[in-house]
C-alpha cells in the first residue's frame, strides 16, 4: 500500500500568546499616547532652548502611537480569537509597521538627546547628522532579515544591520562622551544614564532579532519577537522621552537660578 504525502499542519497560537501580544500591544499604544501628552504639555515647563527637544520626544512616541495601533488593528485581523480557540484569517500579520515606526523614530531619538545637551550650532548638526543618517541604515540593513524566511538571510542582513550600529554605540561612548563633560554638574549623571538607556534598549533589539536561532519557530517565535519588540519601544521611547524631560527641567532651572543670581 503506497504512503500518502501529507501536508505539515501550522502549529496553532495558543489562546496565552494571542492574548499576551494582544495586551502588550494595546498597552503599550496607551503608554505612547500618554507620554506624548505629557511630553507635550510639559513642553512649556521649560526654557526655550530645550522645548524643541521635548517636542521631538513627543513626535517620536506620538509616532509610535499611530503605528501600535495600526499593529493592534493588524493583530486582530491576522487571528480570529472564539472560545478560546484562535485560528489564522487568512490575512497576513503586517510587522512592517515596525520597521516604518523605526525608520522614523530612531533617528528622532538620538536627535532629541543631541539637542537636549545644547550643544554648539556646528556640533549639533554635526551629531545629528552623522547618528540620524546611521540609525535609519541600520534599520533599513535590518528589514530584509526580519522577512526573510532563511535563518542564513537573516543572519547576512543582521551582521549588515550591526555595522551601523557599532558606529552609533561608539559615537555614544566616545563623541557623546566629550560633550556630556561639558555640561553642568548637576546633569551630567542624567545624561549618562539617559545614554546607557539607549545603548541598553536598542542592543536589546538584536536578541530579539536573532530569536529564530535560539530554536524558535512559529507561533512561539512570533510571540518573542512582539513581546520583545515591544518592550524595547517602551523602553527606549517612554523611558528615553521621560529622561530627556527631566534633563530639561534641571537645565532650565540651573539657567534660571544664574540668570536670577546675574541680575541680583
Amino acid at each position: 500500500m503506497e504512503a500518502v504525502a501529507t501536508e505539515a499542519v501550522p502549529e496553532a497560537m495558543s489562546a496565552f500568546q494571542y492574548l499576551l501580544v494582544y495586551n502588550s500591544i494595546s498597552f503599550t499604544f496607551a503608554a505612547m499616547a500618554a507620554a506624548t501628552i505629557f511630553l507635550w504639555f510639559g513642553r512649556s515647563e521649560v526654557a526655550p532652548p530645550y522645548r524643541t527637544a521635548l517636542v521631538i520626544s513627543g513626535l517620536v512616541t506620538a509616532i509610535a502611537a499611530y503605528h501600535y495601533f495600526r499593529i493592534f488593528q493588524s493583530w486582530e485581523a491576522a487571528f480570529l480569537f472564539e472560545n478560546g480557540i484562535v485560528s489564522n484569517t487568512g490575512y497576513a500579520f503586517n510587522d512592517a509597521y515596525r520597521y516604518v515606526d523605526w525608520l522614523l523614530t530612531v533617528p528622532l531619538l538620538l536627535i532629541e538627546l543631541v539637542l537636549v545637551m545644547r550643544l554648539s550650532r556646528e556640533e549639533t548638526v554635526s551629531k545629528a547628522t552623522r547618528l540620524g543618517v546611521a540609525a535609519a541604515l541600520m534599520v533599513i540593513l535590518g528589514y530584509p532579515g526580519e522577512i526573510a524566511d532563511s535563518n542564513g538571510t537573516r543572519a547576512l542582513w543582521g551582521f549588515l544591520s550591526t555595522i551601523p550600529f557599532a558606529y552609533i554605540v561608539y559615537e555614544l561612548f566616545s563623541g557623546l562622551s566629550r560633550a556630556i563633560e561639558t555640561q553642568p554638574p548637576q546633569v551630567r549623571s542624567l545624561l549618562k544614564q539617559a545614554r546607557l538607556l539607549t545603548f541598553a534598549s536598542w542592543g536589546f533589539y538584536p536578541i530579539v532579532y536573532m530569536a529564530p536561532f535560539a530554536g524558535l519557530d512559529g507561533p512561539t517565535a512570533n510571540t518573542t519577537i512582539q513581546i520583545g519588540y515591544t518592550i524595547a519601544d517602551l523602553v527606549a521611547k517612554v523611558g528615553l522621552g521621560i529622561l530627556i524631560y527631566i534633563i530639561a527641567i534641571r537645565k532650565s532651572e540651573i539657567e534660571m537660578g544664574k540668570t536670577t543670581t546675574a541680575q541680583a
